[in-house]
């Protein structure tokens, strides 16, 4: 039937406000592409993909190199970090340990298809209370690779670890992993390459000990673990007062974060407690039809968390992938933690202040209300706060440098 023909039709039977509507609808959709004009879009570069054939052991995996000097060149492979990116600032965290042992760290940049400049990376790092400061160098990872006299690669996300493949540099491969990426999206090309990288053979340091399991049990990755920490000069309990508001690490844009099933939970807290303020933290989430009242604290920067959490008797937490750092941060600050419950929480702590409980909306804001209505909610408090005095980054530190030299001399 002609386009003509249909437009008649629908005004004979549905009338000239039907056909009005259907014109407008025409005009609104997008042009068809043009031929071949829709690229591959995936993390990584497609070449550092299509070549990367790790069915044959990479020769630096194969037959690696000893190293017994004690001040190494290390290479860093990541992503462009933003100012709020929390695996980012892990890493450099993790880079300022290295060079405090008196090792020279180089970070070459990679992308496929974000654009960015060194420039602005560098200023932003400069500028922000949320990275450590470094000696390190920083420059755009290209076709070249690494240079001729690194000891080191570590590969960080899913996608450095093949530009990190497919250097032929006999530098020892390490990859530095702080989430089982495959989860981040839906069963496809991405999630299998994601996945594959696991039987790189690459020595893994995992953030927790449920990716060291996980990673080491299903894919045969040799694969260990340091443990989460707290910074006490930044998390801290100011004062012993009760305390009349609640958190949520609303990130909608970040799947594994579990916004939806927060949102929902918080609808049944809201309604048994109204007298509470819910701070939703994390992203700006102004634009989303939320049905209660909130505080919108967007992305806050590190130095303005500890006076947030020092008003919060709770803080809901969902992790669906690898634990998130906030439960032992929020502990540190007195807040008790609500955490969906599973292995991939459990493995990383088993902290008794968290309050682990099943990923129901119904069941996570019955865990909130308990934890609120504490008649010993101050007490219990610092109490949670003290608990974690021992968990510090310190010792995460001293435990990495254990891993990485065991490994590199081995």
């Amino acid at each position: 039937m002609s386009s003509l023909r249909k437009a008649w039709q629908v005004l004979r039977e549905q009338g000239p406000k039907a056909v009005f509507w259907r014109v407008l609808h025409a005009l609104a959709r997008p042009p068809k592409p043009l031929s071949g004009s829709i690229p591959i879009r995936l993390l990584v570069k497609e070449d550092d993909a299509s070549e990367v054939d790790w069915s044959i052991p990479h020769p630096a995996v194969l037959d690696p190199i000893v190293l017994n000097d004690d001040k190494l060149t290390i290479a860093w492979i990541m992503s462009p970090p933003g100012e709020s990116s929390g695996g980012h600032q892990n890493i450099f965290r993790f880079i300022s340990v290295l060079e405090a042992a008196g090792h020279t760290i180089r970070i070459y940049l990679y992308s496929a298809h974000e654009p960015f400049t060194v420039s602005t990376i560098k200023d932003m790092l400069a500028s922000s209370p949320s990275y450590p400061r470094l000696n390190a160098t920083i420059e755009e990872h290209t076709v070249a690779g690494v240079a001729d006299d690194v000891d080191v690669i570590f590969a960080t996300g899913w996608e450095t670890a093949y530009p990190s493949f497919r250097d032929s540099s006999r530098a020892r491969r390490f990859y530095f992993v702080q989430d089982f990426e495959p989860y981040f999206t839906s069963v496809g090309s991405a999630s299998v390459l994601a996945e594959n990288t696991y039987r790189f053979g690459f020595q893994g340091i995992t953030a927790g000990g449920f990716l060291s399991h996980k990673l080491s049990t299903e894919y045969g990755m040799p694969a260990e673990h340091y443990d989460f920490g707290a910074n006490r000069d930044l998390y801290n309990v100011i004062e012993d007062r009760p305390r009349k508001e609640i958190f949520f690490y609303a990130r909608p844009v970040t799947e594994r974060r579990g916004f939806e099933l927060g949102i929902l939970a918080l609808a049944h807290f809201a309604k048994a407690r109204p007298e509470y303020t819910i701070n939703l933290a994390g992203w700006d989430v102004s634009a989303y039809k939320i049905p209660f009242d909130y505080t919108n604290l967007k992305d806050l920067k590190i130095d303005q968390l500890n006076e947030v959490y020092n008003r919060c008797a709770a803080g809901l937490v969902i992790s669906l992938t690898n634990m998130s750092l906030l439960p032992l941060e929020l502990l540190s600050a007195g807040v008790i933690p609500v955490v969906n419950d599973g292995p991939n929480n459990r493995l990383v702590s088993d902290n008794e202040f968290i309050e682990y409980t099943q990923a129901s909306p119904k069941a996570l804001a019955a865990k909130l209300i308990e934890v609120v209505d504490r008649e010993d909610a101050v007490s219990h408090a610092r109490a949670a706060s003290d608990s974690v005095r021992a968990t510090n980054w310190e010792s995460s530190g001293a435990r990495f440098l254990e891993i990485f030299d065991g490994a590199i001399r081995g």
